[in-house]
């Protein structure tokens, strides 16, 4: 009961100091400015802690060589087999791979690198013919 008379009294104070008829507008002027200043400030600092510098300063080349590091890394991965370019933070994927689960891995763990925007996987098996490059991205990125 007393903490029910102390939110009450706590309101009739707000109320009063907000809806006084010659003060008040100011007041709720200045308390939303106070608020939206307060907001902008944690919106700035929560985009810039979730940023990830290296994936802001890649440019295409840089990007390009970080997925053929990172991804055709293992001594048993078709390095020679696979072209990979970037264009403004698209990798395309070109080649011919023997196996389907093998294209579908290569374009899954390109996109998986940090500041690949999507990957348009292009990789065929021999006999099939080399899809052509579109818009759309079979496999979104995780980056920026």
């Amino acid at each position: 009961m007393f903490k029910f008379l102390i939110v009450a009294a706590a309101g009739a104070v707000a109320a009063r100091w907000f809806l006084d008829s010659k003060e008040g507008e100011q007041r709720r002027n200045d308390a939303r400015g106070k608020a939206l200043a307060t907001i902008g400030k944690v919106k700035d600092k929560a985009s810039d802690t979730g940023r990830s510098p290296a994936s802001e300063r890649l440019n295409d080349p840089a990007l390009q060589a970080k997925i053929e590091s990172e991804v055709f890394r293992a001594a048993d991965a078709p390095k020679g087999s696979v072209s990979v370019n970037v264009e403004d933070g698209i990798a395309y994927l070109r080649g011919e791979i023997e196996d389907r689960s093998t294209i579908e891995s290569l374009g899954k763990a390109v996109a998986k690198v940090d500041g690949v925007r999507g990957v348009d996987n292009l990789l065929h098996a021999p006999g099939e013919p080399a899809p052509a490059k579109d818009e759309s991205h079979s496999t979104a990125g995780s980056g920026a």
